[in-house]
């Protein structure tokens, strides 16, 4: 069974669900659980994911905890019903969260993909940073992007038997749809003018920190020589924050939330991304995007240390110089946009499939592209392993 509820998570479980219904050893389950409703329904469709069963958990402006009380519940009304041998849960969401504690109810064993992200701050991001560490105490299965997150989880005490770094499924995805060649960048074409890819939408960030943030956006869009591109999430909050502080700029350009077809067209064709958004900072990187990510923290410092991201906080002032810096700086940019991706080679899939083949007792020639399990650079060595 693979739980997922919001657009990120049927991005990076995709591949998942494709490798797995492809493959004579998986009958996968997936189950979806209306968070993000509006956006998934034709999303799935368009990424080759049947959903068996749907939940109805969504209430107006309703409070975290009733939505993962209600999550628990529905979650494991669904688990008892389809018994499935194992509950594949994704990042670190509240119905991921929700997925995992569901499935240890019913003694049914847990893998997480994209296991050991950390801050180190509790609440910062709010509440993913909490969600991903319990999940960390109930999987058996940990499929870390990176041999940095693979390194937090055996430092917390989960056993090395028990880590694998396989790299991240977004990157797999990303690189099936651009190869899949459909979906449509909302940029304007030929306008002559540098392209930001702009997404806010943290809870941590909204109320009078967004609408500053908007403000500081609307300064550097008064340039003249950029174009802002904001797919504008469909909370409530961020609407009210960003839509006063946005509107009405002829270089600014407010859509509703894309599609991912049409959502990666876009960020191919952009020059620019800033974002408070986790996995836009893995997908960048492969892309030759630069990304200023717009948060105090990051559980993906990979990108940063690799020079690929920025963390440039969520101060006005600060936002708008590291924007206008690697505008006006050619080799400033040039220097990020070709940092290279750290989140991995388009095989983490494999990698997750293969292992889970090999745990259950399948025979492993029976997988497709096993081999990469362990795919060596040319020196010998291999970031994507055991821990």
């Amino acid at each position: 069974m693979l739980v997922l509820g919001t657009r990120p998570e049927a991005i990076k479980l995709a591949p998942v669900a494709r490798a797995m219904a492809a493959s004579p050893l998986f009958e996968p389950i997936v189950v979806t659980t209306g968070q993000h409703r509006e956006m998934l329904h034709q999303m799935l469709e368009l990424l080759q994911v049947e959903a068996r069963v749907e939940l109805d958990v969504m209430r107006e402006r309703q409070e975290l905890s009733q939505l993962t009380a209600r999550l628990v519940e529905g979650l494991g009304e669904t688990i008892r019903a389809e018994r499935p041998d194992l509950v594949v849960v994704q990042g670190d969401t509240t119905s991921a969260l929700t997925g995992a504690l569901a499935a240890f109810y019913e003694h049914i064993p847990v893998a997480h993909v994209e296991a050991g992200l950390r801050t180190g701050v509790l609440d910062n991001p709010f509440p993913e940073e909490l969600n991903r560490r319990l999940i960390g105490r109930i999987a058996r299965w940990h499929f870390a992007p990176t041999p940095r997150a693979a390194r937090h989880l055996t430092d917390e005490g989960v056993p090395a038997s028990e880590v694998f770094t396989t790299g991240n499924t977004v990157i797999d995805n990303l690189l099936w749809v651009l190869q899949e060649g459909v979906g449509r960048s909302v940029f304007r074409p030929d306008s002559g003018l540098r392209r930001v890819l702009l997404t806010l939408h943290r809870r941590e960030n909204q109320g009078n920190k967004m609408r500053e943030m908007g403000k500081a956006l609307r300064r550097l869009a008064d340039r003249g020589d950029v174009e802002i591109v904001l797919p504008l999430h469909k909370s409530p909050a961020v609407r009210d924050a960003l839509l006063p502080e946005l509107s009405g700029h002829p270089d600014i350009h407010v859509v509703e939330p894309l599609g991912y077809l049409d959502f990666s067209a876009t960020l191919a064709a952009c020059d620019l991304v800033l974002t408070d958004s986790g996995g836009i900072q893995e997908e960048a990187p492969s892309l030759g995007k630069p990304a200023l990510v717009l948060r105090t923290t990051t559980e993906r410092p990979e990108a940063v240390d690799a020079g690929a991201a920025q963390l440039v906080g969520t101060e006005p002032e600060a936002i708008l110089a590291a924007a206008v810096h690697l505008l006006d700086d050619a080799a400033a940019y040039e220097r990020m946009a070709t940092a290279g991706n750290p989140f991995g080679d388009g095989h983490a899939t494999e990698r997750i499939i293969a292992q889970l083949a090999e745990d259950f007792g399948a025979d492993a020639d029976a997988v497709p592209a096993s081999d990469a399990l362990v795919a060596p650079h040319a020196d010998g060595t291999g970031p994507y392993s055991t821990a």
